[in-house]
């Protein structure tokens, strides 16, 4: 467990890979891939791999009909990434916490929008240089 917090503060710290130039993995496809960034070879890396992830779609979590997005490591919680930004090609900003509850608001594009649960949700996620995608499949609907 202390692994994978040490691989994603470095990776969110570090890294700078544009994995959306439409020759990454999930370009076209999400392909549920989970949290993943592209690597300095071009190589789709998962952090955090869908499996172990949960996705809430929240329609009416501002007020009604103002809808966000939870995702949150399933067995321990130990990262939680919401955002407001829930419309296919909508930007704004997110909020991604990690194991020590450090709080980095991030620059959130929607690539990919749902509202049901089986459907996807794929965010690119950028802060300070670093760039992430989230690539998820919704496991709940909250009205």
């Amino acid at each position: 467990m202390k692994k994978l917090i040490l691989v994603l503060t470095i990776a969110l710290s570090f890294l700078s890979c544009d994995n959306d130039d439409n020759n990454a993995t999930n370009a076209s496809a999400c392909n549920y891939e989970g949290l993943s960034y592209l690597d300095t070879s071009n190589n789709d890396q998962t952090l955090i791999p869908e499996a172990s992830l949960t996705t809430g779609y929240y329609p009416n979590n501002g007020g009604i009909g103002v809808p966000a997005v939870e995702i949150y490591k399933t067995d321990d919680i130990s990262m939680v990434f919401t955002t407001n930004v829930v419309t296919l090609n909508g930007t704004g900003t997110g909020d991604l916490i990690i194991n020590n509850g450090q709080n980095i608001t991030v620059n959130v594009t929607c690539q990919r929008a749902g509202t049901a649960v089986g459907e996807e949700f794929r965010y690119d996620v950028t802060a300070s240089g670093i760039e992430v995608e989230f690539c998820v499949v919704i496991d709940e609907v909250n009205p």
